[in-house]
């Protein structure tokens, strides 16, 4: 079985896919003129701006079921990995990649508006959705759809539930199997309530599990801030391959920090656009802003702050190519969340494990929430207008239960090898897609920018700029029922 994953991720995370996505964040940055520098206080602004309605969520509740999936043991198990296997340098590259895939989070989450529709009550928008509509491929569009199912409700949690039992049995000394039945029991209770129960769940444990774990890398960092120029020196020259010790593995730093930012940023995936297809807003560009955000409070905040912890505190190993070791600072440790539970350790004894052991738990339980609705966003794709779709909903919602308890006893390295499957056949299919639909989603900014220009609060017309098969923007926004509800707060 391992051997199988490694071999499919040899073909699928070729360094084709990965100078793809950053040739592709370039590009969107350069069209947009670098909105994500531009509109950054306006992001900050239609954050909280917004309310939901009963067939949609809000703004920031959208923003916050990103972050939920995008914020996970990749923020802290992932960034311990790539530095590991790609030396101190990962962490600039990981910088890059988010810097850049905002462009592309902007892109891929204001389709996922213009696009959107209503089945059951509930907004519903993402990649299926845009590439059957806007490129009018219907096989492409389920494709992708059987992708996401199969990535989102059966890879994918394996690595959450592993990292989380892992972290747990080495703080606690909690059996894995006694971990999983607790994961299972509350995220069951959470995802039986639907996207609403969600989005509130998103919204309370977001801000907090965010706020305090950056809180204790701060404290770190202001602890070694004499340590912190000379951090920086290493990670640019190392991720340059100017640092004579890191030298031989730059194509290394440069594929695992952008192979491990994108698992955990997710920018350019398609699984965010899952989440802002279900925001209520008067503009598909007021999403898309706020989407490319959460890619900045991800990595530039939550991964930077594993990578400072773990390098100021030393408390990392990096591999060569031969199976030996370029520096060894912690010998006898298994890259994971040890590092990071180790950095911490540093600082106060005794607490670093237990501290790291709730975050990841936190972590990893938001994102199992988020992936739990993409897999749903993506099963009532498939099975919209059959009557047996509910039926089809509760089955997977099983089975991803099924998969999160397996996860949480099998080995590390197999569920880290089954997720990067999962992420990069989404990538390649979410990448290619946006590209070619690029038009009607940096039309959508520009049409978002004249009419801020002009003062007054933008309103999308997908009739006005000539988009097709935008139904739900047919003669502008305001023609909704919710439009005199909320249109003062959109």
């Amino acid at each position: 079985m391992g051997q199988a994953v490694d071999f499919l991720n040899g073909i699928i995370w070729s360094p084709v896919l990965v100078y793809l996505l950053l040739a592709t964040g370039l590009y969107f940055s350069f069209a947009t003129r670098f909105m994500q520098i531009r509109h950054l206080k306006e992001m900050v602004r239609l954050l909280f701006g917004g309310q939901e309605s009963e067939q949609g969520v809000s703004s920031f509740q959208a923003f916050a079921l990103a972050v939920s999936g995008r914020v996970g043991t990749g923020n802290i198990a992932g960034v311990a990995t790539a530095i590991a296997l790609g030396g101190p340098g990962a962490l600039f590259w990981m910088w890059v990649i988010a810097f850049l895939g905002a462009g592309s989070a902007y892109v891929e989450s204001a389709l996922a508006q213009i696009y959107k529709v209503e089945i059951d009550g509930q907004y519903r928008g993402g990649p299926s959705y845009y590439i059957e509509k806007g490129l009018g491929i219907k096989w492409y569009a389920v494709l992708f759809a059987i992708s996401s199912v199969i990535a989102m409700g059966f890879l994918l949690p394996g690595v959450q539930a592993n990292s989380i039992a892992t972290g747990v049995e080495t703080a606690f000394g909690l059996s894995p199997y006694i971990t999983g039945g607790i994961i299972v029991a509350l995220l069951g209770i959470i995802i039986f309530g639907g996207v609403h129960r969600m989005g509130k769940a998103a919204e309370i444990l977001v801000p907090f599990m965010a706020g305090a774990y950056i809180l204790v890398a701060l404290i770190i960092i202001v602890v070694n801030i004499a340590q912190l120029p000379a951090v920086f020196m290493l990670i640019f020259k190392s991720a340059f391959g100017v640092d004579a010790a890191f030298g031989g593995i730059i194509g290394m730093a440069i594929s695992w920090g952008v192979k491990r930012g994108i698992y955990s940023n997710e920018a350019g995936q398609g699984t965010g656009p899952m989440a802002a297809g279900a925001a209520e807003v008067s503009h598909p560009a007021k999403q898309g802003l706020v989407q490319a955000f959460s890619v900045y409070i991800d990595t530039l905040f939550v991964c930077s702050a594993t990578g400072f912890m773990i390098l100021l505190t030393g408390a990392y190993n990096v591999h060569d190519k031969v199976g030996g070791y370029i520096v060894e600072y912690i010998p006898g440790v298994e890259y994971g969340p040890a590092y990071t539970q180790m950095a911490v350790d540093s600082f106060i004894p005794g607490f670093g494990s237990k501290f790291v052991a709730i975050a990841l738990f936190l972590f990893a339980f938001t994102t199992l929430m988020a992936y739990y609705y993409y897999a749903e966003t993506c099963i009532i794709y498939l099975f919209r207008g059959s009557h047996h779709h509910k039926l089809v909903v509760n089955l997977m919602r099983f089975a991803l239960l099924a998969a999160i308890y397996y996860g949480a006893i099998k080995t590390a390295s197999l569920a880290w090898g089954m997720g990067d499957v999962g992420v990069g056949l989404m990538a390649w299919l979410n990448i290619i897609a946006i590209i070619l639909l690029r038009k009607p989603a940096l039309q959508s900014l520009k049409d978002y920018e004249e009419q801020k220009a002009q003062g007054v609060d933008p309103q999308y017309d997908s009739i006005k700029l000539g988009v097709k098969n935008a139904e739900f923007w047919e003669g502008g926004y305001k023609h909704h029922p919710d439009y005199k509800k909320h249109h003062h707060n959109l």
